[in-house]
């Protein structure tokens, strides 16, 4: 199942591009509906080859799983990361970056979800979790 979900960010697409690739970034845009937790040496930017793990705890406090994140492309225009968990072993995400005008990014987030039996739960949440994770990219770049 996909998830799909567009928003326009009040910054330039440069400005996007630069949170994206600070770590703190997803702590930030994911806090209350998860918490990740870096497993090993922790990754201090995201480039496109990197690898990294994290205890995933859902809503903040309820250990879910241990969540791999493998970066295929990281540019300007988008990110492309193939992850996956014990319980969802396909969780491939795909962000889109379009330059709309100086001030202005169209941000689209697309996730494909493969998880067996439990796929229409994990597709309900995640549906939730994209539409909070882009309403906190609007206020972390208005502050």
């Amino acid at each position: 199942m996909i998830v799909k979900r567009t928003t326009i960010l009040p910054a330039s697409r440069a400005a996007v591009f630069q949170k994206l690739q600070q770590p703190e970034t997803l702590s930030y845009i994911a806090k209350p509906f998860a918490a990740f937790e870096p497993v090993g040496e922790s990754v201090q930017e995201w480039t496109a080859g990197s690898t990294s793990a994290y205890r995933f705890h859902l809503f903040g406090v309820i250990p879910f799983c241990t969540h791999t994140i493998h970066i295929v492309r990281f540019a300007p225009n988008g990110v492309n990361s193939r992850e996956e968990n014990e319980h969802v072993p396909v969780w491939n995400h795909e962000i889109k970056l379009t330059e709309l005008d100086d001030n202005r990014t169209e941000y689209t987030d697309r996730v494909e979800i493969m998880a067996g039996w439990k796929t229409v739960f994990i597709w309900l949440w995640a549906k939730a979790f994209y539409a909070h994770r882009q309403r906190r990219w609007v206020k972390l770049l208005g502050e």
